[in-house]
């Protein structure tokens, strides 16, 4: 099962549930989650506003599994531990080479 209590192909089912929707029902902003390219992306929909997809940082990543979100809960079912911790340190040590980098031109 995976779109509206309906059992689906597993080629839909992927692709539908790639999609996660936070709408706490209090007058707050909604916010969608996707997967897409490997990477996660959010964006705001406020008052038939909505606004652009944005790629979430590694830092913003990470902070959502730390705190062990509803967001990071929805990350691990879909993506999976390994490929959700690699997607949270794959930018976090491309971020270190290039500081890294940045410095032994310095150096030089």
């Amino acid at each position: 099962m995976c779109h509206n209590g309906r059992v689906q192909s597993p080629e839909r089912c992927i692709m539908a549930c790639n999609n996660l929707r936070i709408d706490l029902g209090d007058g707050s902003s909604v916010v969608d989650y996707r997967i897409e390219n490997d990477c996660v992306e959010t964006r705001t929909l406020e008052a038939e506003n909505e606004k652009p997809w944005q790629r979430l940082t590694p830092e913003q990543l990470t902070s959502q599994v730390i705190a062990d979100t509803v967001v990071a809960r929805w990350l691990r079912r879909r993506m999976g531990v390994h490929r959700l911790l690699r997607a949270c340190t794959h930018s976090l040590s491309y971020a270190v080479n290039s500081v890294k980098g940045s410095s032994d031109r310095t150096a030089a």
